[in-house]
């Protein structure tokens, strides 16, 4: 297993400044690639604040599903009400805007993929396709559960994006680098962790109680031209004392046991393997963090 050198401090919310992090080695599989989603006249990432002109009309604004994918990056007043961390030129922070959503389902359409193109070997028109596809049907699904979250369960896409430059602006489909999924829920009667075989009822039911909560960390992906630069480790960490400040005490991660810089990332972090001869078996280690 390779070892990571670097010290993970815990992160602490933004409220004024900014916050320095050490960088931790990490290589997590992702691509990107929205050059299809984006016009010609939309390929510039930045603009001079001083240059920016009324609204663009209709004819030039590229729409998808009901948002703009020519939409920059929101403004400070749109973010305050929004928990967000800092760190060297990116900001870790709780999506909530479509296109963001969007972004996040691509991201994972990318990851998908490339382990797909990896594997065969091939990377045809029709697997670009699919990939569409595929992330047309995750937004679908992140918009619902962060919109509409149900029987106490909360579910909240994290992102990493570039922060914009001083005086410049980028639009959100080419500032966002990285994202995960935190669910927070219930464990089921008679479960101590996720997963966990035991004797239950045939329909099983959620156990509403405050020490049977939990969160669960899902889909974390970087962009492969960001990827080395702690961002995944940062936005973990970020997504750490996010659920500790919704009252959350235990954090669950499903990784690849055979990926072994994913797993140094999360002991690194405090996580630890769940040894439990009850555990359904699978080839991904169940990891737990007690906070």
């Amino acid at each position: 297993m390779p070892s990571i050198s670097s010290t993970i401090h815990v992160p602490h919310f933004h409220n004024s400044g900014s916050s320095k992090w050490p960088r931790i080695a990490l290589s997590l599989p992702m691509t990107t690639d929205f050059d299809f989603l984006i016009p010609k006249k939309k390929k510039e990432v930045s603009v001079q604040l001083s240059t920016l002109k009324p609204p663009v009309s209709r004819r030039e604004t590229v729409r998808f599903c009901n948002f703009n994918l020519g939409r920059f990056q929101p403004s400070p007043h749109e973010m305050e009400p929004h928990d967000r961390f800092e760190f060297g030129d990116f900001i870790a922070r709780e999506a909530f805007l479509d296109e963001e959503y969007w972004i996040a389902a691509w991201l994972r359409a990318e990851n998908e993929w490339e382990d797909r193109t990896e594997r065969y070997h091939t990377d045809t028109e029709f697997a670009h396709y699919r990939k569409k596809i595929y992330a047309r049907k995750e937004f679908a699904k992140i918009k619902k559960r962060c919109k509409e979250p149900q029987h106490g369960h909360s579910y909240t896409c994290i992102i990493t994006e570039m922060k914009p430059e001083k005086g410049k602006k980028r639009i959100v489909i080419r500032s966002v680098v990285g994202t995960l999924d935190l669910n927070i829920r219930y464990l089921l009667l008679g479960e101590t962790f996720p997963g966990e075989l035991v004797d239950a009822p045939r329909f099983s039911k959620v156990n509403r109680t405050p020490t049977s909560r939990y969160g669960y960390i899902a889909n974390l992906c970087v962009s492969k031209p960001y990827r080395r630069k702690a961002i995944a480790s940062n936005m973990v960490s970020f997504t750490v004392e996010y659920a500790k400040s919704r009252g959350v005490e235990r954090l669950y991660v499903h990784v690849d046991a055979n990926n072994d810089p994913a797993v140094a990332l999360y002991q690194k972090l405090g996580f630890e393997v769940v040894e439990n001869p009850l555990l359904i078996k699978s080839p991904y280690d169940l990891l737990r963090l007690q906070m």
